[in-house]
């Protein structure tokens, strides 16, 4: 009995939790030499489960248990503060009502890389001879554009960065004077699984433009990584030659009123997004609220987008990437809202959704992308 003693002292959840798994262990014991091969009324076969069913109801109990322990430290904690507070506290708000607010089609487009002007003041652009941290030249957190130059003469060459925090899109074009289009899409380099990366030669008639779009997703801020910074780390090495003479362009989403009266915006008239080659853009729809519909949160769905940042007038509801998942949703709360038009800006990294359209959806979605992917 004083083996057991222990036991008794620990916290009511945890004995709880002790007693599920040793009934779980002697199920397992015991169930192998019973015989319910005659038993056939519905009452008794609901016993006859295999311990998974058990192991099922085990975590169904400790789930409860977990809530009522929540509920029941947030009640101490009100007390606690009440009884040493001069004045009394509200009652806990309900939670909220969610609201669906229909399909929303993409009007307007943007090309990242066409409308440089307005997302990045051209007094902020550095020149260096090397690639700084996004820290150095002040742009702590989104996204720093870094773009040089190389002659390209080989069929194919091979790109390395050896250090680059956290993601980076890598694009070529030709020269401004070769008037070629927009930057083509090569491939990404991520810091988690950093490789070379292959570039084709785009037979320019001078050099080629190479063009780095690198985004900062997030800091640990503790241990090993507490000291992280972002952006390029190291030298950008081109067929074993390190490159040089680059400019850096800090990307701004404070002007996005101001990209949508820019000349470089272009009016959807078809929803075939293969006219369009692979490149970050800004896709622009407008979500109407009735004036007698009530205004209540809300959640936004990217299945089907790719990956980048969405904007509700003017405010940065969060960054989406559907394609690794599993969220697909993001929270829209009510007060961003308004009746009338409301602007939806987003900046889709890759390729939007086929339709290019936005759904306003009541329920958060958490089943996209693959479950065997890891960050």
């Amino acid at each position: 009995m004083q083996r057991l003693m222990p036991l008794l002292q620990l916290q009511p959840w945890r004995r709880f939790y002790l007693a599920m798994v040793l009934l779980c262990f002697i199920w397992l014991m015991v169930e192998p030499t019973l015989d319910f091969s005659m038993v056939q009324t519905p009452v008794k076969t609901v016993l006859i489960t295999k311990p998974i069913s058990l192991l099922m109801i085990m975590m169904l109990q400790l789930k409860s248990l977990a809530m009522w322990t929540i509920q029941n430290s947030k009640a101490s904690l009100r007390s606690v503060i009440e009884k040493y507070s001069r004045t009394s506290l509200p009652q806990f708000p309900s939670n909220n009502v969610t609201s669906k607010f229909g399909t929303v089609k993409v009007s307007k487009v943007a090309s990242l890389f066409e409308s440089l002007d307005v997302v990045c003041d051209p007094v902020e652009v550095i020149e260096t001879e090397f690639p700084m941290s996004m820290e150095s030249v002040g742009q702590m957190f989104g996204f720093l554009l870094y773009v040089s130059e190389y002659p390209g003469k080989a069929s194919i060459s091979i790109l390395s960065i050896p250090k680059v925090h956290d993601r980076a899109q890598i694009f070529v074009s030709c020269s401004l004077m070769d008037d070629r289009g927009s930057p083509r899409y090569v491939g990404t380099i991520e810091r988690w699984s950093n490789r070379a990366l292959a570039i084709p030669n785009i037979k320019c008639s001078s050099n080629t433009s190479l063009f780095i779009l690198v985004e900062n997703m997030g800091r640990v801020n503790y241990g090993p990584y507490i000291y992280d910074r972002k952006g390029i780390l190291s030298d950008v090495i081109l067929d074993g030659s390190i490159l040089h003479s680059w400019k850096m362009y800090p990307i701004s989403f404070g002007q996005l009123n101001n990209l949508l009266k820019d000349d470089s915006i272009v009016q959807v008239t078809s929803t075939r997004t293969g006219l369009w080659s692979e490149e970050p853009r800004f896709y622009e729809g407008r979500l109407y609220i009735d004036p007698l519909d009530k205004i209540e949160d809300t959640f936004i769905s990217f299945r089907g987008w790719n990956k980048g940042v969405a904007f509700i007038n003017n405010f940065n509801i969060g960054r989406f990437w559907p394609s690794f998942g599993p969220q697909c949703t993001l929270y829209v709360p009510a007060p961003i809202l308004r009746h009338g038009e409301n602007l939806v800006v987003i900046l889709e990294l890759h390729s939007p959704k086929t339709d290019l359209t936005i759904e306003f959806v009541e329920n958060p979605d958490f089943t996209c992308g693959s479950k065997s992917r890891h960050v």
